[in-house]
């Protein structure tokens, strides 16, 4: 596990990234470059992510997110704003239930709560079968494409082929841990309905992973959290949209700061 600091000073509470899969925290680079002044902002690199690849525990997100907390503290990070995409959206919850006084604010970024349909992780585990065996990344290079939005992938190429770049430069052992962690997460909807504190969800409107159905999920379990629907984005809403998904995390990030 790694930390990745894009910046350290501010008086606000510390606002942490987790990225979603298959990448790693150069999702939120465009992000943090659009956030405003006044608190730290820091990206974990979760286990899998090249790096963090070896040494594994047995595949779960709770263990992710202990992960999390171990590398947080060990920053000197008490208390933060989560905001994770994706599986790092499973592993902001897996935080706040095993780790609630870390959390003081939660964004959810083209996510849901639910655990998997059986299909979802039987595919889950295929794939992780499929890149211990090959010893590749070419069961999810696909994903290349698929996570962004038709705007995106039509009018924007290059990202794509970055993303591509990223996905190639993941570690085959990674790929298979985090899916079969992923395949084996319950349901955390109750522990999202008992956060007491502010909660942003944000959805790419051409979100075909997570679509603004499951964004609307959180936002009636989660009591007064706001949904942020960004146009123009799919499941990559971060890496599509960054200035509107900055915005949406700014407001958070300051509504969730001692008063």
């Amino acid at each position: 596990m790694s930390l990745h600091t894009y910046r350290e000073d501010g008086d606000g509470l510390p606002l942490v990234l987790l990225h979603g899969f298959p990448l790693d925290h150069r999702m939120w680079d465009a992000v943090a470059e659009e956030l405003p002044a006044g608190r730290p902002v820091h990206a974990v690199d979760l286990p899998g992510t090249p790096g963090n690849a070896s040494g594994l525990p047995d595949p779960a997100l709770e263990a992710s997110a202990d992960l999390v907390a171990q590398v947080l503290r060990a920053a000197g990070v008490e208390r933060a704003v989560v905001a994770g995409l994706s599986m790092g959206g499973y592993v902001a919850l897996a935080l706040v239930e095993r780790h609630p006084e870390l959390v003081a604010g939660l964004a959810l970024v083209d996510t849901k709560s639910t655990a998997d349909a059986p299909e979802a992780r039987a595919n889950r585990l295929r794939i992780a079968d499929e890149a211990e065996a090959t010893g590749t990344v070419d069961p999810v290079r696909p994903m290349a494409s698929s996570l962004l939005g038709e705007t995106t992938t039509a009018a924007r190429p290059e990202l794509a082929n970055e993303v591509a770049a990223w996905i190639d430069q993941q570690e085959p052992a990674g790929i298979a841990w985090s899916q079969r962690a992923m395949a084996a997460r319950p349901d955390r909807s109750e522990v999202l309905r008992a956060f007491r504190g502010p909660v942003t969800v944000v959805v790419g409107d051409e979100d075909t992973v997570t679509p603004v159905e499951a964004a609307e999920h959180l936002v009636a379990t989660a009591d007064g959290a706001r949904l942020v629907v960004v146009p123009q984005a799919g499941h990559l809403s971060a890496v599509e949209q960054p200035a509107a998904v900055a915005a949406a995390l700014a407001d958070l990030a300051a509504a969730s700061d001692p008063a």
